[in-house]
């Protein structure tokens, strides 16, 4: 993002660095702030600091919530003495230092989705704000940094809103996209647009909620569906701010914007006989079966959840292990989705369009310039890539539209190699001017296979053995697939933990993949099954003295079946004497009074009565 000119700065005199770390929570998404402020020398009043940041974490919030987005603010933390990253005025050695750090050391400490910087220092030229696209989640580049460079608040949350849109995959406000903005120039346009200034962007452009759909349908954000951990909301809590807090059942808001009417505005109970007023699983006040579908799998490396029957809100989105193959052995899953060379090149290209051969990575991303790298080191000069990592540099493509799809400010950069045995290959990449507050989005993305059992991390190509995905699997017995929590998801018919004895499928991160109903359902074919046993006891009773004498005395004629059987059956009653009631004790079978034979016969016998004999251990 770009300040238009006449921008007055907040007099942050003394204060250099804010970070802010967010938790989102998609269709009521929350967002986890906390803010880091290093001061260049004492005396600075920090509640005053603490108090303009809760301002800019409101701002924001209010312009994510025509996206069905919350943004949360649940923290302030303030660097006094040192920053803990290098925050220079070259904005990309900046947001490299920032991610690097969030990596390493914040995201250890404290688990979140998001984190921005916010900083008293300017950048470089007209740079108040860079974010890589389409990177929220992601553990290497969920993030940006913002310049604070006006007195209103506004200024600043305004900026905040455009590099975190970036994350969520919104690009910009371009006149070629013919973006509908229902704020004209005059009154401050889109949060999108490339340049922002006074009156501030409050709104967006239906370009930019187009990108975020188009995002999470990619699979893009997929920890932003689990339920936020209220008690770390900065600030307190309060009846009546969207969120259920200690003490309250429910909480819908305002009064005057509250519809739920399963909820009291004033107080945050619940109306009547309502058991639920918010949440997937709740429906009409009440909870929904356990097993009730409430998230279905946006992609091959999402997995869906269930409601429990006991908590109104669906649960914790989880996902396929990293390092799990998917696309038919063709990719990888990393953070929720399968990325592959190809369907990166059928973004940037059209339909049509494939990964260059291997050799056209080598030879273009060796260069280690603008067209062919494998991205910036800390420094921000283009590096090289190693043959070994050339597939994790600049995508190379081949087939596909005449040019780049993805907007006007893509240009295509064609390299022709002339390999030793002959002919010639076109190599297909693309150089995409997204404006300052952006690095290139023509990399190859993290996560994609650049190998067999190998995967591109921070521009490396690595063993996917790094994930231990195939360790985590193997105690789910084969009968079902490990997630992102390193639990068993299980098949509709197995049961969680470890899919070792039969359940409702899922796993204890999801819920049970089966309804309540379906047990019934179970319960009448046992049913069914067991009057079908009977029914067939029945039969065998009516007949068991002519299997008898097949299995006994089959070379015998009839008469002297006859006379065999009841003599037989004399003998059983004489050594048996309650062989109306238990006819199948071992002592029977086992009377020495018995023939080899006759105890085949009577142990036939007894194995066709409708009642269960013990006989297991009959030695004949």
């Amino acid at each position: 993002a770009k300040p238009k000119a006449g921008h007055r700065g907040w007099d942050l005199t003394g204060i250099r660095t804010l970070v802010l770390y967010l938790l989102e929570y998609i269709f009521h998404l929350t967002c986890v702030f906390s803010f880091h402020v290093q001061f260049q020398k004492q005396g600075k009043d920090v509640e005053k600091v603490k108090q303009r940041l809760a301002e800019i974490a409101n701002y924001v919030d209010k312009f994510y919530r025509m996206l069905n987005i919350r943004v949360a603010l649940v923290g302030l933390e303030v660097w006094s003495d040192v920053d803990k990253c290098a925050v220079t005025q070259d904005a990309f050695t900046t947001l490299h230092e920032f991610l690097d750090w969030r990596k390493l050391k914040l995201l250890p400490q404290q688990p979140h989705d998001n984190a921005q910087l916010i900083s008293g220092v300017y950048f470089q030229g007209t740079t108040i704000g860079m974010a890589p696209i389409m990177s929220m989640c992601t553990a290497e580049q969920s993030g940006g940094i913002v310049v604070d460079h006006s007195d209103n608040p506004l200024g600043a949350a305004a900026t905040l809103a455009h590099e975190l849109g970036h994350n969520f995959g919104m690009n910009h406000d371009t006149p070629e996209r013919g973006c509908g903005c229902r704020m004209t120039a005059d009154r401050g346009g889109c949060i999108m647009t490339p340049s922002t200034g006074y009156p501030f962007p409050t709104v967006f452009s239906t370009c930019s909620k187009k990108d975020l759909v188009a995002s999470l349908e990619k699979g893009v954000g997929m920890c932003l569906y689990n339920t936020p951990e209220v008690k770390l909301l900065y600030g307190g809590q309060k009846c009546g701010n969207g969120y259920i807090e200690e003490g309250e059942e429910c909480d819908c808001g305002e009064t005057e914007e509250c519809l739920n009417p399963c909820c009291n505005a004033k107080t945050c109970t619940l109306k009547g006989d309502a058991v639920c007023a918010h949440g997937q699983c709740c429906e009409d006040c009440q909870l929904k079966p356990a097993g009730t579908p409430c998230r279905e799998s946006s992609n091959s490396c999402d997995l869906p959840e269930f409601c429990t029957g006991t908590n109104p809100h669906c649960p914790a989105n989880v996902y396929l292990h990293d390092g799990h193959a998917c696309h038919n052995m063709d990719g990888y899953c990393y953070n929720g989705i399968c990325q592959t060379h190809e369907q990166q090149c059928i973004t940037l290209w059209g339909p049509g369009a494939k990964p260059a051969p291997g050799i056209c990575f080598e030879r273009v991303n060796s260069a280690g310039d603008p067209y062919g790298n494998c991205g910036k080191d800390s420094k921000g000069s283009f590096a090289k890539c190693q043959a070994r990592d050339a597939r994790c540099g600049k995508i190379q493509c081949q087939g596909g539209a005449y040019s780049p799809v993805i907007g006007t400010n893509a240009v295509s950069i064609d390299t022709t190699i002339h390999p030793q045995e002959g002919g010639n290959i076109r190599c297909r990449g693309t150089h995409v001017y997204l404006g300052d507050d952006m690095p290139d989005p023509g990399l190859v993305l993290a996560g994609t296979k650049c190998a067999e059992g190998m995967i591109c991390l921070n521009r490396q190509c690595q063993n996917v053995s790094v994930f231990g995905v195939h360790k985590c699997s193997g105690k789910c017995n084969g009968r079902g697939e490990c997630n992102n929590k390193k639990n068993c998801h299980c098949k509709a018919h197995w049961a969680p933990p470890f899919c070792d004895r039969a359940g409702f499928g899922g796993s204890v991160d999801s819920g049970p993949m089966r309804q309540a109903a379906d047990s019934s359902a179970v319960a009448m074919g046992v049913l069914v099954t067991l009057l079908c046993l009977l029914s067939a006891g029945l039969i065998v009773c009516l007949k068991r003295k002519a299997l008898v004498q097949i299995l006994c005395i089959n070379k015998k004629s009839a008469i002297q079946k006859l006379r065999y059987f009841d003599a037989l059956l004399k003998r059983l009653a004489l050594t048996c004497p309650h062989m109306s009631t238990s006819l199948c004790g071992k002592i029977c079978v086992m009377s020495p009074k018995y023939s080899r034979k006759e105890r085949r016969c009577i142990l036939s016998f007894l194995l066709l009565l409708p009642t269960p004999c013990h006989v297991d251990a009959v030695s004949l």
